[in-house]
């Protein structure tokens, strides 16, 4: 602690030396807004300058104005546009700009003192101006909610609602409702380390478009759990966000491919308020996770020129499963038959049955796993159905992250020039650089043939039985923790620069070149499987006429603990250099007024795109081959060129009534395949009176194939899965999670599809927007969206649970199933099984199946009351899915992603509501979020039975997070955030068998955190 308010005390020094160059609110800025209605144009002011006004809309409704150009003070720029409008520019007691009619003649002289002018002594109903939201259209508008429902999310809210990180503040979102990877997934660490994303409505990562300042920005290196390309949101700097926008529902029209199930649109800061320093220091209440945020922004003005930068710095120490009791040990399982310690040192007969070591032999390895490993037994296991013994440890399933390990630094500069035509030249640019560093599983092995076959059984001479031997390698053998990290070096960079300008009387145009890329390098620990093989079991001495490999191995090999040198010598590191890339030129025309209608004037907005993109895996050439053990990879290469051309109308055709449309032509080229789309979409604004807003939307959209999912290589992966078919017919009346044959290691092959088809969709939405008082709002808002042709890697899963079906005749509920199915003569024909019956590998591949719908409800409310206890907030939001189907193939059954046995893991509700309270120099916070009810584990892996009792779910959780803000000056603020509040642990389900025993899609065991920050600005507006 110490050290690091070294930091900020040497930090505060040199930010009073830019203090010098800080832009404050009365400084000059560069201002370019067009003639036009008086509204808009104060709306564009607003926007470029950051200033807010208070004015009458009633009054100003119909006016225009002349315009502003160049660069002045935002109270010189408004009064420039106020001009011949009858009305004028007056600040209140509080210094507040306020619109107000010219003066009127003076008054006869009275006693009565005239009144002053403020918020609460002004007669006429005010607006405040807040930031435009643009999400969803090109077209510049004045008003604040549009045809189409946009979710806007502030820094401060941010701030408020102890958010620390991007995914933290779209986690809370109530329509983010699809299971995405944790840091702790198994799958996340094998395929993309360190990344995290965002799902609306739970359709998948890669039908939400991420933008930045509304451009895209590229792909992580590497495919989501190996199969489609994503945005990773994990490196997006939350100290530099000024809000953010998400637009749920189709959104093709306007921003072409991915904005499928909506739009999340980062506005990072456009205006340097002084020099604001940020410093936030993190720690949990339970130990471990510490962390540490150093924020610094600032910028200047001279003349035509102006500039906005920061940067970020920030450290998070890993948090370790052994640091939390529920899941620091296999005693945390629910049931007896989990509770057995792994097996980290096993040998078995070719029946599978447990040959005993002796309690010896365990006893000289009683030191390894931090002296955990002892003589155990799993019931029923031994030779002729006798007690199994093994040497194993309870503790070492602990060796696992489940917060990685995190340094970087995040940098954001935004520069513009105006020229003395008229012409603007702008330029964003972000850099970053982060060292990421997690722990999956130690290292293990047991025997692997050279064509990579797994089955580990082989014919030991020495024994003379057919045998299979497993060993885990502890901390250690391994030479420590560290060595058994894997380790993600990511590098980004983006740049989007171009120039704009008007020209006639109402035309505005913008041409920018925007370029992003992601490189990363990224290690895993590995096991040399032949230097492996030889170590334990000697030299190969043929095959035996069942075709088992022959090995003169002494089981005292097995047993014995590894030196650091012998580790080494069958360690390695498999190393793979991932990048990708995107690249965009566009040209955009604009007219606020292209033709005049009664009600006011037409928008329209044009665009033409040409862009390029690109990935390239580049993994270690030996990760492709049967090299290391448990482990061969995929290559995947490849780039397509693109290009579209859109248009976008709104016309006001009465008073209270909008509609808009727009429309857009892509197409996409690679490896020799042409895909082209159109897609369109219609809005309705009607506003029967000021206080409600009846809303409507539709669109289509579309999403070209993934590059992954089109130029992945065949690779294998090891994975697991149940035997369903063996355990329904062989352990029948046993709940899948205790079956014998429930954690089977499966070897999954895959390899991409360059024949899929575009995945296409239709959405619509209606609602309304009722404000019954100034300080009082609600919004409700149906949804659907309804997916086409979606490309999917087959669910390994799923496909297991079809060819049991299809092998019996019936599901697990007795529902008949026709063999002669698609799906079940496909199933069958991707399940590959040994020849003793048992399950060996799945074969899947991404397909176009059928469909995938969902619909529902979004609610939000917003209350704002004024006492003499001071300002009370109130914000709230609820999603209420009404339903979510899938159809694998047409004709298939179509499946109701809520009901039990749906191996689906999303829920039906979210929620969220935040209260705040503010007086003099305090604020406080309360944020809640509650998740609906889940699938138990059985239910997820349809398993579930009725006539076993209990229920199939998990009920809903709750979590809170507390914030209080201190102001000590204009300039100084300390804040206390606490996450997690009532320090909830994730929710038991006794049918959680497998490590670690909850659902880590949704939960996690990180409990009670603190988070400290200091905020100090030189210069600029008060804080």
């Amino acid at each position: 602690m110490l050290r690091h308010m070294r930091v900020l005390v040497l930090t505060l020094a040199c930010a009073a030396a830019l203090a010098a160059h800080a832009q404050n609110a009365a400084a000059p800025e560069p201002i370019d807004i067009p003639p036009g209605d008086l509204v808009t144009a104060l709306d564009t002011l607003a926007r470029q300058s950051g200033a807010q006004f208070v004015y009458s809309a009633d009054e100003l409704r119909g006016l225009r104005t002349a315009g502003a150009k160049g660069t002045m003070t935002a109270g010189d720029a408004l009064e420039r546009l106020l001009r011949g409008s009858g009305h004028t520019l007056r600040r209140d007691g509080s210094g507040a700009m306020v619109i107000v009619r010219d003066a009127a003649p003076p008054a006869p002289k009275t006693d009565t003192p005239a009144p002053i002018l403020s918020d609460s002594a002004t007669q006429r109903p005010v607006v405040e101006l807040e930031s435009v939201q643009v999400t969803g259209s090109r077209i510049p508008r004045a008003q604040i909610e549009g045809p189409a429902p946009i979710t806007v999310i502030t820094a401060e809210e941010i701030k408020a609602n102890g958010f620390t990180t991007v995914p933290d503040v779209l986690r809370a979102m109530t329509q983010n409702g699809g299971e995405t990877q944790s840091q702790q997934s198994a799958s996340g660490a094998d395929f993309s380390p360190g990344a995290q994303q965002v799902d609306l409505r739970g359709l998948g990562p890669n039908h939400t478009l991420v933008l930045v300042n509304g451009r895209r920005i590229a792909d992580f290196p590497m495919p989501f759990k190996g199969r489609s390309n994503f945005t990773d949101i994990s490196n997006i700097p939350l100290g530099m966000v000024e809000r953010i926008e998400i637009l749920t529902g189709s959104a093709s029209a306007i921003y072409g491919s991915d904005a499928i199930s909506g739009v999340v649109n980062f506005i990072l800061k456009k205006k340097a308020d002084g020099t604001t320093v940020d410093l936030r220091l993190g720690d949990t209440s339970r130990g471990g996770g510490e962390s540490f945020n150093l924020s610094l922004s600032s910028g200047f003005g001279k003349e035509r020129f102006h500039a906005i930068y920061g940067v970020e710095l920030l450290s998070q120490r890993p948090l370790w499963a052994y640091e939390r009791e529920v899941q620091d040990s296999t005693q945390d399982a629910p049931t007896a038959r989990a509770r057995i310690a792994r097996r980290a040192f096993l040998r078995t007969n070719w029946y599978d049955e447990y040959l005993d070591p002796g309690a010896s032999t365990c006893a000289g390895l009683a030191h390894l796993n931090d002296g955990s490993t002892y003589y155990a037994l799993r019931p029923g296991w031994g030779v002729d159905g006798e007690d199994g013994y093994y040497c194993g440890s309870d503790a070492s399933i602990g060796y696992g992250t489940m917060t990685s390990r995190r340094k970087g630094v995040n940098s954001y500069a935004s520069l513009g020039y105006s020229f003395d035509n008229g012409i603007d030249w702008f330029a964003d640019v972000q850099l970053g650089y982060h060292e990421l560093s997690m722990f999956r599983d130690v290292t293990q092995w047991s025997f692997q043939a050279p064509d990579g076959n797994e089955e580990g059984y082989f014919h030991n001479q020495a024994t003379g039985d057919v045998e299979y031997w497993q060993r885990q390698f502890s901390p250690e053998e391994m030479g420590g923790l560290d060595r058994g990290m894997i380790r993600n070096r990511q590098k980004t960079f983006s740049i989007s620069t171009g120039l704009k300008g008007d020209f006639g009387t109402a035309w505005s145009w913008e041409t920018a070149l925007s370029h992003s890329q992601y490189q990363s390098t990224i290690s895993w620990p590995q096991i040399v499987a032949a230097r492996a093989n030889a170590l334990f079991l000697g030299p190969q001495l043929g095959v035996d006429e069942d075709g088992f490999p022959i090995f003169d191995a002494d089981p005292e090999r097995l047993y014995t603990p590894l030196t650091r040198a012998d580790y080494d010598d069958i360690a390695a590191r498999t190393t793979y250099t991932p990048k990708s890339r995107t690249d965009t030129l566009s040209l955009t025309l604009t007219n606020t007024e292209l033709f005049a209608m009664p009600a006011g004037e037409a928008g329209f907005a044009g665009t033409l795109e040409v862009g390029d993109q690109a990935y390239d895996l580049h993994p270690d050439p030996l990760a492709t081959q049967y090299y290391y053990y448990s482990w061969r990879d995929s290559d995947g290469s490849g780039s397509r060129d693109r290009w579209a051309a859109a248009g976008e109308l709104r016309v006001p055709l009465l008073d209270s009534l909008s509609v808009s449309a727009a429309a857009r032509y892509d197409q996409y080229r690679y490896d020799g395949h042409s895909i082209d789309k159109p897609t369109w979409s219609s809005g309705l604004e009607w506003r029967p009176f000021d206080s409600l807003l009846v809303r409507g939307s539709y669109g289509t959209a579309f999403r070209a194939p993934d590059l992954h999912y089109v130029f992945s290589g065949e690779g294998n992966l090891e994975s697991s899965g149940s035997d369903y078919y063996r355990c329904r017919t062989e352990e029948p009346d046993v709940d899948i999670g205790d079956c014998s044959y429930s954690d089977e290691g499966v070897i999954v092959t895959r390899s991409g599809n360059r024949r899929l088809q575009p995945e296409t969709s239709k959405a619509y939405t209606a609602g309304l927007v009722f404000s019954p008082a100034a300080n009082l709002d609600f919004s409700l808002d149906y949804f659907d969206i309804d997916l086409r042709n979606q490309v999917q890697d087959l669910r390994i899963d799923g496909v297991l649970q079809d060819e049991a079906s299809c092998r019996i005749g019936t599901r697990v509920d007795g529902t008949p199933v026709d063999p002669a199915s698609p799906t079940c003569i496909d199933a069958l024909a991707r399940v590959r099984r040994s020849t003793d019956g048992g399950l060996y590998g799945v074969f899947v591949n991404p397909i176009n199946i059928a469909r995938e719908r969902t619909s529902g409800i979004d609610f939000s409310t917003h209350y704002k009351l004024e006492t003499a206890l001071g300002l009370f907030r109130f914000n709230g939001n609820y999603t209420w899915v009404r339903r979510h189907e899938s159809q694998q193939y047409t004709g298939d059954l179509v499946e109701d992603q809520f009901a039990v046995n749906s191996g689906f893991d999303i829920p039906r509700t979210k929620a969220s509501a935040s209260l705040s309270w503010e007086k003099n120099r305090w604020t406080t916070t309360v944020h809640g979020e509650r998740l609906g009810r889940l699938p138990n584990s059985d239910s997820y892996s349809e398993a579930y039975d009725p006539e076993d009792g209990g229920s199939p779910w998990i009920g809903a959780t709750y979590r809170y997070n507390a914030s209080l803000q201190y102001r000590f000056s204009e300039r100084a603020q300390i804040s206390l955030a606490v996450t997690n509040l009532f320090d909830k642990m994730p929710p038991r389900d006794a049918t959680a068998t497998g490590y670690p025993y909850y659902d880590i899609s949704w939960f996690d065991a990180t409990g009670r955190q603190f988070y400290l920050q200091y905020t100090h600005r030189f210069g600029g507006k008060a804080l």
